[in-house]
């Protein structure tokens, strides 16, 4: 493709990570899309992205002795960060007339092509106060306040984008369901105003033609949902009728994730198994899976950076040359990956005061807190970890992750953690590191010795953090969920926990990961580190090679935006080249 030309597709995510130091995301979703851009920009694809401007960002998180979370602003620093554009619009909802206007910043690929985000910002003087306000934080304040940025992000997206002159976007791609209401501003643009006695299914139809939905989430109560009731006061008579006429409201309910389905000719799930669960939840519609992947220059930890240069020059450019560091000696890998456990220890000492030895194992967990996530299920029984570490050798454990604010039941998991810390102290090593982010991310992913993952399945839609920790020869010990499930070989790329076959035990699935623990990978590590080596060398050549931004959106390419491509359907997204606003 050429290096600049027009945008064709738009990516619309109620969150965005551009900077470490730029606090646009809350998590996983927001990682997610980041990578997606900066995959895309690396690609040279036609897109832009949609997002807003959380100018408090989600919170920054503060643990007390006993774990105790509470949360204060992160100010996002807007103007240090990202450059005003020229062009706003206004937008009416909740009997008011609103004005949005946007900010950019630019991700560069490696061949200097350009993909411009918008973040979209309500904080303005001429605005009531209350919709100043719907700029402050991510996920926060009531249903009122969640729906009225919802309507920020997917109706002032598509206004902001057209201000911008942005008329030629084919694909309107919506991660997850916070910003469906694109549909609806895609709608009135081609019936000509909010006129439920007007739209046709022709009309449904051509909406459908240009949008790609994808759900990120396996279980109903993940959807974001409103009442009709709160429908009509924010988005008026009009707009409520219209959405009841296209049957987006169901049971008294604006629920997003139908009205994503509902508008959208292609739907995907994040994982192979996670297309299957949501076919399930969905058999009215036609789900199919792409696997989650991860930028992978991104998330690969400088002196692994430094090694795959010398060894194999092309991995920037084309990520599966990645397959081919089986050929790289495994004393390289161990002392590139000893390289980076040295900085991540060297930071936790900075942040906690507490120096880890630098020739234990090293357990790494951290996530979102949130109860499926289980971080406290390492610790399900004490005195049988401290005869694990007795009778095999010594392991230690960092963690990290936020719980949202109002989410009481992952604040208690976190406790949790705290307190069996506290009870093994004298044996086994356990520090909780707070505001886990996107730096952190990094160093822990790359600096543990195995990545650690409980969640309940089927709870799991993807999980990126181990195929970050793959590109970085880390192997997972994980229940078989999500992406393990196609990244999973035993022995080779990791260890599973628990059986697949059998329907989710607590206990069995304890004394597997206890099992795996005493009898497999402590004494591989210290009595056999070559053949711990061989799998984090294998880690990186199946894994690193495969669960990558760049074969997740050749596959977005070819299946959701240019359906057909290889029949010569490529050429409609790229026609009319011209300069990248």
């Amino acid at each position: 493709m050429p290096e600049e030309f027009t945008p064709r597709i738009a990516y619309f995510s109620m969150e965005i990570a551009v900077d470490p130091h730029c606090p646009t995301y809350a998590g996983g979703l927001g990682i997610l899309a980041g990578d997606m851009l900066r995959g895309a920009a690396d690609l040279g694809v036609p897109i832009v992205g949609v997002t807003l401007l959380p100018r408090k960002g989600y919170f920054r998180q503060r643990l007390d002795a006993q774990g105790q979370q509470t949360e204060l602003p992160d100010d996002c620093q807007a103007e240090k960060f990202l450059e005003p554009v020229g062009a706003d619009c206004t937008l009416r909802f909740d009997s008011a007339t609103v004005r949005l206007r946007a900010w950019r910043h630019v991700m560069q690929g490696l061949a200097g092509h350009r993909v411009p985000i918008y973040f979209l910002d309500t904080d303005l003087p001429e605005n009531p106060d209350w919709c100043r306000a719907l700029s402050d934080f991510l996920y926060g304040g009531d249903e009122h306040y969640r729906l009225c940025q919802e309507v920020v992000l997917g109706i002032g997206g598509v206004y902001l984008l057209r201000a911008l002159g942005h008329h030629n976007i084919r694909r309107f791609h919506m991660n997850e369901g916070h910003s469906a209401l694109l549909t609806l501003a895609l709608l009135e643009e081609r019936i000509g105003k909010p006129n439920h006695t007007a739209v046709t299914e022709e009309d449904i139809e051509a909406v459908r033609q240009n949008c790609i939905f994808t759900t990120h989430t396996p279980i109903p109560a993940g959807y974001d949902q409103f009442s009709t009731d709160l429908a009509h006061q924010v988005l008026g008579p009009e707009r409520t009728a219209l959405l009841e006429a296209t049957q987006c409201c169901l049971g008294g309910m604006l629920n997003m994730t139908y009205l994503g389905l509902r508008f959208s000719r292609y739907i995907n799930g994040v994982a192979m198994h996670h297309g299957e669960i949501s076919r399930g939840l969905f058999p009215n519609y036609p789900i199919h899976a792409i696997t989650n992947g991860v930028h992978a220059v991104t998330w690969t930890a400088p002196a692994f950076q430094e090694l795959f240069d010398r060894h194999i020059p092309e991995w920037r450019q084309d990520n599966l040359y990645l397959r081919y560091a089986v050929g790289i000696d495994l004393e390289a890998i161990e002392d590139a990956h000893a390289r980076a456990k040295q900085i991540l220890l060297e930071e936790v000492a900075k942040a906690t005061g507490v120096q880890l030895e630098s020739q234990a194992l090293t357990l790494g967990f951290a996530r979102r807190a949130a109860v499926y996530k289980r971080a406290d299920l390492l610790f399900a029984d004490l005195e049988k970890l401290r005869a694990i570490r007795r009778r095999a050798g010594p392991l230690q454990l960092i963690y990290g992750g936020k719980a949202h604010p109002r989410d009481e039941e992952g604040k208690a998991v976190i406790r949790k953690v705290f307190q069996a810390a506290a009870a093994l102290r004298d044996t086994i090593p356990v520090v909780y590191v707070e505001n886990y982010d996107m730096r952190w991310a990094r160093l822990f992913t790359s600096g543990v010795d195995l990545w650690l993952n409980t969640p309940h399945r089927p709870y799991e839609a993807s999980g990126t953090s181990g195929m970050k920790a793959a590109l970085n020869g880390v192997p997972s010990l994980s229940v078989r969920d999500g992406w393990w499930i196609e990244g999973h070989f035993e022995g080779v790329t990791g260890w599973a926990i628990g059986y697949d076959q059998d329907p989710e035990d607590h206990a069995v699935e304890i004394a597997s990961l206890y099992d795996k623990l005493e009898r497999v990978i402590l004494p591989m590590f210290y009595a056999r580190p070559k053949a711990y080596a061989e799998v984090m060398r294998s880690c990186i050549a199946l894994n690193g090679s495969f669960f990558n931004t760049q074969r997740m959106i050749s596959q977005y390419i070819r299946d959701a935006y240019i359906p057909g491509m290889v029949r010569g359907a490529a050429p409609a997204l790229v026609r009319d080249a011209g300069p990248a606003s």
